[in-house]
């Protein structure tokens, strides 16, 4: 079978489980497929750790001006929690954005790093927590028979985790396998500066001190701005700042919050900093941003990969 009749049954499949726009949970934990049947503008959302497939469309992220394109036979890796700017460039109702994302496992990447002697070497290299690749006929063929198992319910608990870890291995072994290792090895600075990820979002209204951040995952400051800069685009007060806007942006449009509750929730002392900060990230104060937003997106409401 050629890459082309991959991708169209694998289109075929992501379309008949989405049930219209938006992302769409199945029945393989860790697997979603996304459709969207209209190009977009730019939309704000977070990425977690992930891996994804466009199958059909077009797509763009913005990262603190650099841009990655991504379309059918090419895939993203997202390996830390990203604030991005995602934008649909090629979608139709006869044609929608299909895309399939598979959420990355660190410890099943471990436990394959270990038992295998042919995955990359490892590199002192800081690289950037977000890179597009193009899909070999090995991977394609991995993540088609993940998805087929949605047809074969009765298969999927003892079949899935088994693709799933052939899907971990095909990563590594790829043309990106130095760059995906380095979210699983203890120690590199990617891993360190996921860890540091994950304390800021556990309490998002908590301020943070570089200092402290940096002293809990055994760096001296410098180092940690420098490392989690090269993997961000973005210094850990910048990145910060991003996720309190992103995530308060979501709880108005999801939760019908007013933004001095919203503002407070996310950590913010002063409503009208937040009211400043928010209109200089989204070109719009929120009770404007929000009723635009609402107007135009309806079942965008929810970006996916």
């Amino acid at each position: 079978m050629t890459n082309d009749r991959r991708l169209g049954e694998l289109a075929a499949l992501v379309a008949r489980y989405s049930d219209g726009d938006g992302v769409h949970a199945t029945a393989v934990k860790g697997l979603r497929c996304f459709r969207m049947s209209a190009s977009s503008t730019k939309m704000p959302t977070v990425y977690n750790p992930s891996f994804c497939i466009v199958v059909q469309g077009s797509k763009q992220v913005f990262l603190e001006g650099e841009i990655y394109q991504y379309a059918p036979s090419q895939f993203l890796v997202v390996s830390v929690d990203l604030p991005v700017l995602g934008q649909i460039t090629q979608a139709s109702a006869e044609h929608p954005y299909l895309c399939v994302q598979i959420d990355i496992d660190p410890h099943q990447l471990s436990e394959i790093i270990a038992q295998s002697a042919s995955c990359h070497s490892l590199t002192s290299d800081t690289v950037r927590g977000l890179f597009v690749g193009n899909l070999g006929k090995d991977m394609l063929d991995a993540v088609l028979r993940l998805v087929r198992l949605l047809d074969t319910p009765k298969d999927i608990a003892v079949l899935a985790p088994i693709v799933i870890r052939e899907i971990h291995y095909r990563m590594l072994e790829g043309e990106h396998g130095n760059a995906i290792a380095q979210m699983a090895v203890t120690g590199s600075n990617m891993h360190k500066i996921a860890q540091a990820i994950r304390r800021m979002k556990s309490d998002l209204a908590v301020s943070i001190r570089v200092e402290d951040l940096a002293a809990a995952v055994h760096m001296s400051a410098s180092s940690f701005h420098h490392h989690f800069k090269a993997v961000t685009a973005m210094s850990p007060l910048q990145y910060h700042k991003r996720l309190r806007l992103t995530q308060a942006r979501q709880i108005m449009l999801s939760e019908n919050v007013d933004a001095a509750r919203t503002a407070y929730r996310v950590g913010y002392e002063s409503a009208s900093q937040f009211s400043r900060e928010y209109a200089r990230m989204f070109g719009a104060p929120p009770m404007r941003d929000m009723e635009a937003l609402r107007d135009s997106l309806g079942a965008m409401a929810t970006q996916g990969p």
